[in-house]
């Protein structure tokens, strides 16, 4: 079983408009909403691409009633913890004249001592195979939340993270089975300066050595990713798409990855799904997420460059 567990979900909304000026009423498309925050999405790409996940996540107010209604309407399999502030809505903006896109994100509701408590007693209960702790912390909880639920994890659940700043640090520290770090969060989990390709490698590799995680799995965008564990290391290169909408492709990649480990794909071949999901991704409007079509079409073209490459090696 897949568990995800969204401390900072949204309401995801999404519009476009033609050009953005300062103090003019903009006129934008009709909305799109949909559950948002780093777990949620992730919950979402993986039941896109055939997975069936459990989703827990913090929910508040009206927006936390509609978010309900949003996954409902989905069809994912969710475990809602109630909590007395509302939770947050975002807003994304394309200007279709630039092809910039604009995204608004709101800090989340207060969350008390007692309801972060339930966080973890109802995670260490769902007994995961694989745990997502994916996005960021609402005001009210410690940079080292994520650590204690780790603590209470039990050891045969493999703990993947995907979050920034010192949660991750945090986190890594208490020692996790994957982290999916970009760039910007691997400078800090260093804490110097990575800008060389052997930086980045020597980086991650050193967060393995040191027991921070089995697996690094380092973002690079639209470069793929630098898969690192143990002794091994590999440069996974993504595929070139066109690019409309960034909006989830981190969440798209780990929900491709932990998919794949679940069905039992050896780790650098579930990273290498991942890179697929998360180009797929960036090929969908708004807050679309990875479709399976476009992420399976993907994946064969990654691995038919990989073998012509070893071939004229």
């Amino acid at each position: 079983m897949i568990v995800t567990l969204t401390l900072n979900p949204s309401v995801d909304e999404s519009a476009s408009v033609q050009h953005i000026q300062p103090e003019r009423k903009l006129r934008c498309s009709p909305p799109v909403h949909e559950p948002g925050g780093g777990g949620l999405n992730v919950a979402r790409a993986i039941h896109n691409l055939g997975g069936n996940p459990t989703a827990v996540w913090l929910k508040g107010g009206p927006n936390g009633d509609r978010l309900q209604h949003l996954l409902d309407d989905q069809q994912i399999a969710h475990l809602p913890l109630p909590i007395a502030g509302d939770s947050r809505q975002d807003l994304t903006v394309f200007e279709e004249s630039t092809g910039r896109q604009y995204r608004f994100t709101m800090p989340g509701p207060q969350v008390s001592e007692e309801e972060a408590g339930q966080v973890v007693a109802n995670i260490t209960q769902l007994q995961a195979d694989y745990l997502v702790l994916s996005g960021s912390l609402p005001p009210g909880l410690p940079d080292d939340f994520y650590a204690k639920i780790l603590r209470d994890t039990p050891r045969n659940t493999r703990v993947i993270v995907d979050t920034s700043g010192d949660p991750l640090l945090y986190a890594m520290r208490a020692g996790i089975f994957l982290a999916k770090p970009n760039l910007n969060e691997l400078r800090h989990l260093a804490g110097g300066a990575v800008e060389s390709d052997s930086q980045i490698r020597q980086a991650a590799q050193a967060m393995v050595r040191q027991g921070q995680a089995e697996i690094v799995a380092v973002s690079l965008g639209s470069a793929g990713a630098l898969y690192v564990e143990d002794e091994c290391t590999d440069r996974i290169y993504a595929p070139t798409v066109s690019i409309r909408s960034k909006v989830g492709a981190g969440d798209s990649m780990v929900a491709g990855l932990v998919l794949k480990l679940e069905q039992g794909w050896p780790p650098k071949q579930a990273v290498r799904y991942g890179v697929a999901a998360g180009a797929a991704a960036v090929m969908r409007p708004g807050t679309a997420l990875c479709r399976l079509e476009d992420t399976e079409r993907l994946f064969d073209q990654m691995k038919l460059e990989k073998e012509l490459y070893l071939a004229r090696r």
